[in-house]
């Protein structure tokens, strides 16, 4: 949501959207595994507005922790490369939804 302070017009409720999208997995994710998600994902929001972006939600014991000792780290390649390939899926979807709802044209019938 930092970079939708900066982006205005149109633009600006793509980027809002995308944002509260990418937000939503953290939550799915703890509610998958029967945890509370709201308090997980509320907790995990407070320390990265504190600059401890290394956290993330440990499964293991339900709680914010530090994903480094873990070894669990992620490529910015990698993170970039899933963030693509999901945009162009929806916009796929997006390009298929507005082919099947816009009405078929009409074709002559003489040969």
């Amino acid at each position: 949501l930092e970079k939708n302070k900066v982006v205005d017009g149109k633009e600006h409720a793509a980027v809002e959207a995308f944002a509260k999208a990418l937000q939503q997995i953290p939550m799915i994710l703890a509610d998958n595994a029967g945890y509370d998600s709201q308090d997980l994902v509320g907790k995990l929001k407070a320390v990265h507005a504190q600059g401890q972006s290394t956290m993330g939600i440990d499964f293991t014991t339900a709680k914010v922790a530090d994903m480094q000792p873990l070894g669990i780290m992620e490529s910015f390649r990698s993170k970039m490369s899933q963030l693509c390939s999901a945009a162009e899926a929806a916009e796929m979807i997006i390009r298929v939804d507005d082919i099947i709802k816009n009405a078929p044209r009409q074709r002559d019938g003489g040969m």
